[in-house]
């Protein structure tokens, strides 16, 4: 998709890159918790919409359980880079609390 788009426009990989806002990412691994359990805990999924509601438009959340090893990813992107430590850091709380195995 990369290689038809440069070549429809006639743009370097750079200048079709300049649109892109790159904002400071924290992920966090949380290990021994119950990986299959993270995308139906009703309490864990509260916490991830409200960290996106608390975000808004600003950033994001992804929460996802690792596909080879025993722990589940929480990673935040937003401008604030102290905002986004603390929210990865409450997820990663909740994750622990409600998924320790």
């Amino acid at each position: 998709m990369l290689a038809a788009r440069l070549a429809a426009t006639k743009q370097s990989a750079a200048e079709l890159a300049a649109v892109m806002t790159r904002l400071p990412q924290v992920l966090v691994n949380v290990k021994g918790v119950d990986k299959a359990r993270a995308s139906t805990d009703e309490l864990l999924l509260a916490a991830v919409a409200q960290a996106e509601a608390e975000l808004g438009s600003t950033g994001r959340v992804l929460l996802r359980p690792s596909g080879t090893e025993p722990l589940v990813r929480v990673m935040v992107e937003a401008a604030d880079v102290d905002r986004v430590h603390a929210i990865a850091d409450r997820l990663a709380e909740v994750v622990r609390q409600r998924l320790s195995c």
